[in-house]
């Protein structure tokens, strides 16, 4: 078994972009989803962060404005190097973790219901209702401690597994606010930053200036409005 590194990339003109071509550009290295002409005679590129810094990031570049700090990864040019680690361990590590990161394609639970959780079958009913569902959309009206919060993460870790949960918002009371976003951590380890007005203060040096936090924040958490608001905290995401 071997495991697999580049050697240093070959510079490419831009006629060459295309999806699904692996670029370099300002240091970190992408993955190019659409390639668009500019009005100007151009490329535009659209592109999802590999690198660590950068991972799951996406970004648009523009080939006229980068030049030659674009540089396309030539797959020819992927040289194997032997694993001398014992048994290959390191190889059948690097094997594992990118079957651990393939989305599951079929209908049956994959994850949610592996989580710090006491889960009853009955549970399991809204995620596998939704799963079968092109487009994932369910209202779950189970009455008081029936575990709609545990129906709810046993769903969105399934979501998150498949790649279909990058941006999550959950709106809720205030006084759940604290609850919920605990629950969702400890038991699914998703994170839900709180953007109500005791949560922006928290994370306000962390973004630009007037800018919208929920644009920098895939998944958050905020109070539902009151009665007295006219506008919701998340207008204009």
């Amino acid at each position: 078994m071997a495991d697999f590194i580049s050697n240093p990339p070959m510079t490419t003109q831009s006629s060459t972009f295309a999806p699904g071509a692996r670029v370099l550009i300002r240091d970190a290295e992408w993955i190019v989803k659409r390639v668009d002409p500019t009005g100007t005679g151009g490329r535009s590129l659209q592109v999802i962060g590999v690198s660590e810094i950068v991972r799951h990031k996406e970004a648009r570049f523009l080939a006229e404005i980068e030049g030659k700090g674009i540089t396309v990864l030539d797959p020819a040019e992927t040289e194997l190097v032997a694993d001398t680690s014992a048994q290959f361990r390191n190889s059948r590590l690097y094997l594992e973790s990118l079957l651990r990161q393939s989305p599951p394609t079929g209908k049956d639970l994959w994850i949610g219901h592996r989580a710090a959780i006491d889960d009853l079958p009955y549970q399991h009913d809204p995620a596998l209702l939704a799963l079968e569902q092109p487009r994932q959309r369910i209202l779950m009206a189970d009455a008081v401690g029936l575990g709609k919060t545990i129906e709810m993460g046993i769903l969105l870790s399934e979501l998150v597994n498949r790649g279909k949960g990058k941006r999550i918002l959950v709106i809720t009371t205030k006084s759940m606010m604290a609850q919920f976003q605990k629950e969702i951590w400890s038991r699914f380890t998703i994170p839900l930053v709180r953007l109500d007005s005791v949560g922006l203060e928290r994370v306000r040096s962390r973004i630009p200036t007037n800018a919208n936090p929920f644009h920098y924040f895939d998944k958050a958490i905020c109070k539902r409005r009151s009665k007295n608001r006219p506008h919701y905290a998340a207008e204009g995401a």
